[in-house]
């Protein structure tokens, strides 16, 4: 059988797929323009990117398994990207301080025989109310960077989160539940 490629360099999806025995045999970085389309929604926005790094990367490696995801996250339809610095995260994380936010990850399955597997996972989180001195403190911990939203829920932020309905994988980077099920569904022996 064809090896799986994961198509993304997070080291959390990498983690996560390990969590639940699944080793990809590689890691190809999909090179795409993640800039929303204008008006996009958020959940349209994950699932496109996430079907665009599956093909991108089914491209350059024929005859494998390719697995591919992107997070988004939301407050409303306002998208909220990786921080580009720290004002930008302070700014993030004022707009979820005491609200609602959902974040959406697309996850797609490209199989040897290019057969094409999709789905969106939502997961729903309130914020507490954050006060100056707390998003100060997770600013200087830089664990914003590189993470949609300016938060990780597995680290510092962890405490920050007052409910969740929903996948914490999701909010993670990989839905595993979803993804070992789209795996099976694809007839993965391994799955």
């Amino acid at each position: 059988m064809s090896g799986l490629i994961l198509a993304s360099a997070s080291p959390r999806r990498l983690d996560l797929l390990n969590q639940i025995g699944l080793v990809p045999d590689r890691i190809v970085s999909a090179d795409i323009n993640e800039t929303p389309l204008v008006g996009e929604m958020p959940r349209v926005l994950a699932e496109r990117l996430a079907k665009s790094k599956a093909f991108a990367v089914a491209a350059d490696c024929p005859d494998h398994w390719i697995l591919a995801a992107d997070t988004v996250v939301a407050v409303g339809r306002r998208i909220l990207g990786k921080p580009s610095d720290a004002q930008e995260a302070k700014k993030f994380l004022q707009l979820l301080s005491g609200r609602r936010h959902r974040v959406y990850t697309g996850i797609a399955v490209i199989t040897p025989e290019k057969q094409l597997r999709y789905r969106v996972v939502e997961t729903c989180l309130l914020v507490k109310n954050l006060s100056e001195q707390e998003i100060s403190d997770y600013l200087i911990s830089l664990e914003w960077q590189g993470k949609a939203g300016g938060y990780a829920i597995q680290g510092l932020a962890a405490c920050f989160i007052r409910w969740i309905q929903g996948s914490y994988s999701n909010v993670v980077g990989l839905p595993l539940y979803e993804t070992s099920v789209l795996l099976a569904g694809c007839n993965r022996g391994n799955a």
